[in-house]
């Protein structure tokens, strides 16, 4: 079961997480998902990555999470070390895929990270460049978050999964994803859609490339969009074989090795 702590009034202080291998001392993983997903998605990693302490967390809109809303990337970040703080979590890395990739980038580079040892980034996007790109992204996401808060949720991801992005899925697969992602709640997933959109995110790539902490951008092997995009703003790319997009859910196992031992480089 999720955790969750308010303050007085109902201002939230912790989005809702689980805790895993506690005893362990080292740095903590924490483990950011994507839109759609939850934080239950990361525990066959955690099982991968059991000699680090592992704190799990179910981004606003989602999981356990669901009924918290943030207004933008500030205060997602603000919420991200909130909870941190009352997990008395003092040294850490990120690992976020996809909006959890963004989210945990942009803490990176404008959050407080007194504490953080370093990111590792699953198939997020950096930014778009140009405000003529980020206009299109934010009405493309408006879009789809007035899908989410007016159609059967089953009706809105038959068709997200069919967007490029997810190309090299099975249709067995794609099944699964549906079926999988049905229990979320259309309005707390087009919020932070919406408010989390890559057209509100600022373009990273000049602080990313000059960061002075570990960092690892972990792409699928047959992912082309972010394969190109790792390879364009020179990310330091690590590939996941045999895998498209969403490489840790498709292969567990070669991402968990990938994890572990770039960790590793700085036990």
């Amino acid at each position: 079961m999720f955790a969750t702590a308010f303050k007085t009034g109902g201002y939230v202080v912790s989005l809702a997480y689980r805790k895993f291998n506690s005893h362990n001392d080292r740095p903590w993983l924490v483990w950011l998902h994507g839109l759609l997903g939850s934080g239950d998605e990361w525990l066959p990693l955690v099982n991968l990555c059991a000699h680090y302490p592992s704190l799990v967390i179910d981004l606003p809109g989602h999981g356990d999470s669901r009924d918290i809303q943030v207004t933008d990337f500030t205060d997602m970040s603000r919420l991200l070390s909130e909870t941190l703080t009352e997990q008395q979590i003092d040294k850490y890395w990120l690992i976020g895929y996809s909006l959890g990739g963004r989210v945990a980038m942009n803490h990176v580079c404008y959050g407080d990270i007194q504490g953080l040892c370093g990111l590792l980034v699953e198939g997020g996007s950096p930014g778009l460049f140009s405000q003529q790109e980020r206009d299109a992204r934010l009405e493309h996401d408006r879009r789809w978050a007035r899908r989410f808060r007016s159609q059967p949720i089953e009706q809105v991801l038959s068709d997200w999964y069919q967007q490029a992005v997810f190309s090299d899925l099975l249709p067995e697969q794609r099944r699964q994803l549906i079926k999988m992602r049905s229990y979320n709640h259309g309005c707390g997933v087009a919020d932070m859609l919406e408010n989390t959109s890559l057209g509100y995110q600022p373009w990273l790539v000049p602080e990313l490339q000059q960061l002075a902490l570990p960092f690892a951008y972990l792409c699928g092997e047959k992912d082309e969009k972010f394969q190109q995009l790792a390879k364009y703003c020179a990310l330091p790319l690590q590939t996941i074989a045999h895998v498209g997009h969403n490489a840790h859910r498709l292969n567990a196992a070669a991402f968990a090795a990938v994890v572990n031992h770039f960790l590793s480089l700085f036990d």
